[in-house]
């Protein structure tokens, strides 16, 4: 069945599957978090449970809810699942500790992520430049328009992509948020230079759609139009919303890395960019 003519049935059977694992997730990280918060030396901040909470829902709201219904119809749509999905909620959840809430809420998951070759691999994947080219290839290869159209028409195509924006939106913010158990030893500054080249290609993309003097996806004229907004005006829109929304949320971590920087008293030369960010979020 494409996704053109998606029915209620496959909604609901989606949203019921984002549920059961959110859900999941959920009762894992509320043990760890429990357990936690029952040792006075280690307990965790509640704002932590917030926001890992606030970003699944987040997930659930790109994916699960009634929003996602309209993905195929607007292109604004899709750019808000887009942004749910790599640029707030993967924030979101790494700010609220998750790896460290499921390793005290599961022995078997503790012990996972003690075996050496997971953490060879964790810390190959924390690199900043793979996590750039990763999150960089996976915004442009989804929005070339022959790519773009195949997710339109494929049901298999399209959970291929929102899996792949969560995973890439992961791996974007690791090297920044720098949760449990990673760790970064770059220069200082890196992470700067690092959330500065992120929005480059978000530039690009979000330029040539604003300023496109034609539809770049076709395939959106076939689709029912829910209010005033023609083809055109909802591909402009969605780029605005991802050029503005992008570009603040990368300030955010920018900002708070450069004050503390600039603030040599409160921190030693020896932290590194992450330690400085997770300390003013903390």
């Amino acid at each position: 069945m494409s996704p053109l003519h998606h029915t209620h049935t496959a909604i609901s059977l989606s949203s019921i599957a984002v549920i059961f694992v959110l859900v999941v997730a959920g009762v894992f990280y509320l043990r760890g978090w429990r357990r936690l918060s029952a040792e006075p030396a280690h307990a965790i901040p509640a704002w932590r449970l917030a926001s890992f909470l606030f970003g699944m829902s987040l997930v659930w709201i790109a994916l699960g809810s009634p929003l996602a219904a309209y993905d195929h119809d607007f292109l604004t749509v899709h750019m808000i699942q887009h942004l749910l999905l790599m640029t707030f909620a993967p924030a979101l959840i790494w700010l609220g500790n998750p790896l460290l809430m499921f390793a005290h809420g599961s022995p078997r998951f503790a012990r996972f992520l003690r075996e050496p070759l997971v953490q060879r691999f964790g810390r190959a994947l924390s690199r900043p430049a793979l996590c750039w080219i990763v999150s960089a290839l996976t915004l442009i290869g989804w929005h070339v328009p022959a790519v773009f159209t195949l997710a339109m028409h494929s049901e298999v195509w399209h959970g291929v992509e929102q899996a792949s924006f969560l995973v890439a939106g992961f791996l974007f913010w690791l090297p920044v948020i720098q949760p449990w158990p990673s760790a970064s030893t770059g220069p200082q500054w890196s992470i700067l230079l690092y959330l500065f080249l992120a929005t480059v290609p978000c530039d690009i993309l979000s330029g040539f759609l604003v300023f496109a003097d034609r539809v770049v996806y076709p395939v959106y004229f076939s689709m029912p139009r829910h209010s005033g907004f023609s083809v055109l005006e909802d591909q402009e829109c969605a780029a605005a919303l991802m050029w503005t929304c992008v570009t603040l949320v990368y300030l955010v971590p920018a900002a708070i890395l450069s004050i503390q920087l600039l603030s040599p008293r409160s921190f030693s030369r020896s932290d590194t960019a992450g330690q400085r960010i997770r300390r003013a979020w903390s």
